[in-house]
């Protein structure tokens, strides 16, 4: 296999150089982090010419915390019939919305968790509604899993339900859920989710009726960059199938750290056997680095301020990353397992753009640029940290 030089110096000379897991895993495993994110950004050049770092404004809603998952890394989650557990009304759920719209946003998350007690038509009557009621925001809504969980109840396939909801106005289908597409992994961290190819197969479904779908990826369980690099394939596999087939496939991908304050999993990693959970920030810009290098097939890569910080974020972006994320207004499953800033104005993500030396650029879901109002405010920058 070539030397970690010649693999670089091949991506640099053709960008859409295919990189094979092997090669990869090398350089994940050996490459310098700064010949690694100096290689980054010059492919991220050539991918997204310009100077441009985009945003979105948006707004995260939970409509239920109920669950039967119960993945051991999430701090959100609540059994059903829990004490604690609620699902949000149509008139609450609209009214964030309302919220959103006053400040410039144009499309909301909604996920939550798989809830046995909410039937199919409760759905789509909640998509329904809220297209009815504020037709200019897109609705990203879901996840696979949950879109596993809403077939079961109805005794439908996930195609069918995916069907439906998207001819009652949702937009989009997350990539939430991902996390490591490795099954030795995937069993351990969350077992009910089920294999990689459930989640592989309702992405390539959604994307097959064209919905707006992205890839995300959580990692620091314990697994080796091996292990990474592989859920990455996962994904460039699909992506090819979906281009092949006429079709958008995934807009970006997004990875990001588990955060193990607050939750099961990083109290459970304890005694002599205890391992190293989640990822410090270095480790971070290697994953990021190396996604930019790897997907020859997926234009854009996020920075993910809302677990890193957007000191971090901004070295992300010259990592490669060409997107900030979006503001996150109201983000619960995050927080809940113990980061303690996921939301940002609109000019704290611009301030950290420009401080990186790039120009912000507001998009929308489907990464269309929309017209932007650039308000600096130095006192909102999160300046670098200190071991950069």
């Amino acid at each position: 296999m070539s030397s970690v030089a010649e693999i670089l110096e091949k991506k640099l000379f053709d960008f859409r150089y295919r990189l094979s897991v092997d090669e990869a895993t090398l350089l994940y495993d050996k490459c310098d982090l700064n010949d690694l994110m100096y290689a980054s950004l010059e492919v991220r050049k050539s991918i997204n010419p310009g100077n441009k770092i985009t945003y979105l404004v948006d707004r995260n809603i939970n409509y239920t915390n109920a669950c039967t998952i119960n993945c051991q890394f999430c701090s959100f989650y609540r059994p059903p019939r829990h004490k604690e557990v609620y699902t949000q009304s149509y008139e609450e759920i609209s009214t964030r919305i309302s919220e959103l719209e006053k400040i410039g946003g144009t499309r909301i998350l909604m996920q939550g968790g798989v809830n046995p007690e909410l039937s199919l038509d409760w759905y789509l009557e909640l998509i329904k509604y809220l297209r009815d009621n504020h037709p200019s925001i897109a609705l990203d809504c879901f996840s696979p899993i949950e879109i596993e969980g809403i077939a079961e109840v109805c005794d439908l396939s996930t195609l069918k339900v995916l069907k439906k909801l998207a001819k009652a106005g949702m937009h989009g289908l997350p990539g939430g859920g991902a996390e490591i597409l490795v099954d030795t992994i995937r069993n351990d961290i969350s077992p009910k989710k089920g294999s990689a190819s459930n989640w592989l197969k309702v992405m390539g479904e959604a994307q097959e009726i064209g919905l707006t779908t992205s890839a995300t990826n959580v990692f620091g369980f314990g697994e080796t960059n091996l292990d990474r690099v592989m859920h990455m394939e996962q994904i460039r596999i699909l992506q090819d199938n979906a281009i092949q087939n006429g079709k958008i496939g995934f807009t970006s991908f997004i990875a990001w750290p588990v955060q193990l304050e607050n939750n099961s999993f990083g109290r459970r990693n304890r005694g002599q056997n205890r391992i190293e959970l989640g990822a410090t920030a270095q480790e971070y810009l290697r994953h990021i680095a190396i996604s930019r290098l790897f997907f020859d097939n997926i234009d854009h890569i996020q920075a993910s301020w809302p677990t890193m910080g957007l000191g971090v974020a901004q070295m992300a972006m010259l990592a490669g990353a060409d997107d900030a994320g979006s503001t996150m207004m109201e983000e619960n499953v995050v927080s809940a397992s113990g980061t303690k800033k996921t939301e940002a104005l609109e000019t704290e993500i611009q301030n950290s753009i420009i401080r990186a030396g790039f120009l912000p650029q507001k998009r929308d879901s489907d990464y269309k640029y929309l017209s932007t109002n650039v308000v600096t405010t130095v006192n909102s920058y999160s300046p670098i940290p200190q071991q950069f």
